[in-house]
């Protein structure tokens, strides 16, 4: 249940940045009121930067999601 609450608390900061960008603020704008507000729970500035990016690129959703790859499992036999 935790996890969740988590996942929704970044889809709740990713849908502020988005609103932010989308009323012409700056990265650096946007990562200070984000500070300002969240405090040690600010996310990095990186993270910021990247979804601030992927917006400029016309991607406006807001959900996470996984990017394929390897298979974190092991198995033995």
């Amino acid at each position: 249940m935790l996890c969740d609450v988590c996942d929704f608390k970044n889809m709740e900061i990713r849908a502020v940045i988005k609103f932010f960008f989308l009323q012409g603020k700056g990265l650096k704008e946007i990562h200070t009121i984000l500070t300002e507000t969240l405090g040690e729970h600010v996310p990095w500035y990186a993270t910021v930067k990247k979804w601030v990016a992927q917006f400029k690129l016309g991607d406006f959703s807001t959900c996470y999601v996984p990017c394929p790859g390897q298979n974190k499992t092991v198995t033995d036999y």
